[in-house]
């Protein structure tokens, strides 16, 4: 039973993995690429709750499934899906509203903007590192 579950951890954290790498280096910039501004800033704004989403639920899988197996792994997981939760739920509501601030001619709708924006990126970067280290260390 421990190493179904070890290798159900492995594989649904491999997936978080692919799925943050493809959001992240394939999906987001075509879709910038691609749409006009606006298109791009509606659609990708229907899209973060989804991505968080699987992030969360993919995180939460993988952890507890290696929670017996893998405690430390597991807990690097359940932070990656704390901090997905924290996202969606706290700092995207946020981001939007300062976004929409900012459309209408904010200055410091703009700064605050930014500012969340790349918070957002810093915790996505930071999950995407913790799942990468729980990966290497299946090698």
């Amino acid at each position: 039973m421990d190493m179904a579950l070890t290798i159900m951890g492995l594989f649904a954290t491999a997936l978080l993995f692919g799925s943050m790498v493809f959001f992240s280096a394939v999906m987001a910039p075509l879709v910038f690429t691609k749409l006009d501004a606006e298109t791009a800033g509606r659609f990708i704004r229907q899209v973060f709750p989804w991505y968080y989403l699987t992030v969360i639920t993919l995180a939460a899988v993988a952890g507890l499934s290696l929670v017996f197996s893998r405690s430390l792994d597991s807990a690097v997981l359940a932070s990656v899906a704390a901090a997905g939760v924290i996202a969606r739920q706290v700092l995207m509501p946020r981001i939007n509203g300062a976004r929409d601030a900012a459309l209408g001619g904010g200055a410091t709708a703009r700064k605050r903007f930014s500012r969340l924006h790349r918070l957002s990126v810093w915790i996505n970067a930071a999950q995407m590192f913790g799942v990468a280290v729980v990966l290497a260390r299946f090698v």
